[in-house]
């Protein structure tokens, strides 16, 4: 078990070593560094891959969180860059996890060689959303992972037919309500980054999900067609979790990617 004492946090990482370029990834809301197993497994035999626990969740979570934004986690994930002595990696973000990464990008442009967005945004939460999301949350703290709760946030995250639902139930069911609010108000209040994406430099590949439910395909276009050197990669019949759901595709997509910034490797 490794953590980095870096901003006030104790961020819990899991690093596969080597000398291979480095590869960060960033988990979405509700979720852990667990969530990347299917890409992990890919790509560490060339790659340096690192995985984290993002504040409020798995082994990073607080008994009493303080508020926080995105802002505060791109600079999370640049000090344990910085930790582990990293000049710069590639980020690859899940949804929440897309958004801090494209902070990082924005803010600490250096230490990003390039950027990968999965079923993620650039844009503040829809707003017809957030009543429905709330009502959720709003249940998930105070009776509790039900069953109803449960089953909706698996269909909303991993899709109908994910296989290894329960096992995430499981996870969820440990959370504090202290960290499900204060996660949710962070994912629900960020700014819109939407007239930033010109300033993005870095090669950014755009992974989505043509059934993902969360984040429709319309905000995975405007990226692509806002950021100078992006690609975007559709996902056919994968919801928001697609790394998870449809490893397969996503794993040949981050391969090129990857593949093409750093040729000496395939």
């Amino acid at each position: 078990m490794a953590f980095a004492d870096v901003n006030g946090q104790r961020l819990y990482y899991e690093d596969t070593g080597g000398n291979g370029p480095v590869v960060v990834f960033s988990h979405g809301l509700l979720m852990d560094h667990d969530m990347f197993a299917p890409q992990v497994a890919a790509l560490r035999d060339r790659f340096r891959c690192i995985t984290w626990d993002e504040r409020g969740h798995g082994q990073t979570a607080v008994a009493n969180p303080e508020p926080f934004s995105y802002y505060d986690s791109a600079d999370d994930l640049a000090a344990l860059l910085t930790h582990l002595g990293i000049t710069n990696a590639v980020l690859v973000g899940m949804s929440q996890g897309g958004f801090l990464s494209l902070r990082c990008a924005l803010t600490h442009p250096d230490r990003v060689r390039a950027l990968v967005m999965l079923d993620s945004q650039a844009g503040a939460e829809l707003e017809e959303k957030i009543p429905m999301y709330q009502e959720l949350i709003g249940t998930f703290m105070t009776q509790g992972l039900t069953p109803v709760v449960g089953e909706t946030i698996a269909q909303i995250i991993l899709g109908n037919d994910y296989a290894d639902s329960e096992y995430w139930k499981a996870k969820w069911k440990t959370m504090s309500p202290a960290n499900i609010g204060n996660n949710f108000q962070t994912l629900a209040s960020r700014d819109d980054l939407t007239e930033r994406l010109p300033a993005v430099t870095q090669p950014t590949l755009i992974i989505h999900g043509d059934a993902d439910i969360a984040i429709p395909m319309e905000r995975a276009q405007v990226m692509a067609d806002r950021i100078p050197d992006a690609t975007l990669a559709v996902i056919p019949g994968a919801g928001h979790a697609a790394n998870l759901s449809h490893p397969e595709p996503v794993n040949q997509a981050l391969t090129a990617f990857l593949n093409r910034l750093h040729p000496e490797l395939s």
